[in-house]
């Protein structure tokens, strides 16, 4: 997926590098799978801001997505591959055999005119959904399943990739982006091969107008705040500010945020990569 940098004739352009889109075949979402979104600007129902730094942005709409992959055994061909606003992979559109059309997030290499399926019995290719009692042990696969049946929730982002290390009882081993490895049963379902959209990591914004376009507004460095704003406030000149910590006194480095008591950890094997 190549990028594509301009020109320095602004100096918003000078070091922008943005998305080709090459593999984008329309530009015209599917209008029976959109649904509107209505921008909340960070705020709650009460009108409280409950979110800092967001707010404005392009209008978008929501493409349906089918993360549950449950029409099984029939065959459906690619009909488009698409941008979403609301992601960062690409999706592609499904035309069943019996007509009816669903989103998915489309898997790098998938083409137009090419053939997926779902369900037990469904060969290992790109695009094809199936149970991981089902994939090949060291095949690449993205939108895992956490429970039987609710739909993909790991590993959707652009150009991310899980590995099904092996299995043991009920059990699949697999081995997630962030270098964690974790048992998920093996009714759950997951799609083979890698998202679409490697490149997203490259692009370069170039001006702040870029990030308001994408409903991101300014954010203030917690050490330019006064004391009643930011624990990391005040102080003589350019103070530091103390121990690095959020606007609401988490800690940014070190400190544990994940519930010990959750249930899910103990199908964890091994912990994620970590910079300590």
């Amino acid at each position: 997926m190549p990028v594509k940098k301009y020109n320095p004739i602004t100096p918003g352009s000078r070091y922008r590098v943005v998305n080709s889109f090459a593999e984008i075949t329309t530009d015209q979402p599917e209008k029976s799978l959109t649904r509107p979104i209505s921008k909340s600007g960070g705020r709650n129902k009460t009108g409280k801001m409950t979110v800092r730094q967001r707010g404005g942005g392009h209008k978008r709409s929501y493409r349906l997505i089918d993360f549950k992959r449950d029409k099984d055994g029939i065959p459906a061909t690619v009909k488009t591959i698409e941008y979403d606003p609301n992601r960062s992979a690409f999706i592609a559109l499904l035309v069943y055999a019996d007509g009816e059309k669903r989103y998915i997030i489309a898997p790098n290499g998938l083409k137009v005119g090419s053939s997926v399926l779902s369900g037990a019995g469904a060969p290992p290719n790109i695009g094809n959904a199936l149970f991981l009692s089902e994939v090949p042990l060291g095949a690449e696969i993205h939108s895992v399943e956490m429970t039987p049946g609710k739909g993909a929730s790991m590993v959707r982002a652009a150009g991310t990739t899980a590995i099904l290390s092996g299995r043991e009882g009920k059990y699949a081993v697999v081995k997630l982006p962030s270098g964690e490895a974790r048992r998920v049963l093996l009714t759950c379902k997951a799609v083979i091969g890698k998202t679409s959209n490697p490149d997203h990591s490259l692009t370069v914004y170039g001006k702040a107008g870029s990030k308001r376009w994408m409903g991101r507004r300014p954010r203030v460095r917690g050490v330019a705040m006064n004391p009643v704003d930011h624990p990391m406030g005040g102080g003589e000149g350019r103070a530091s500010g103390g121990h690095p910590r959020s606007r609401t006194g988490i800690m940014a480095k070190g400190q544990k945020t994940r519930n010990r008591t959750k249930a899910s950890n103990r199908l964890i094997i091994s912990r994620r990569k970590t910079k300590n």
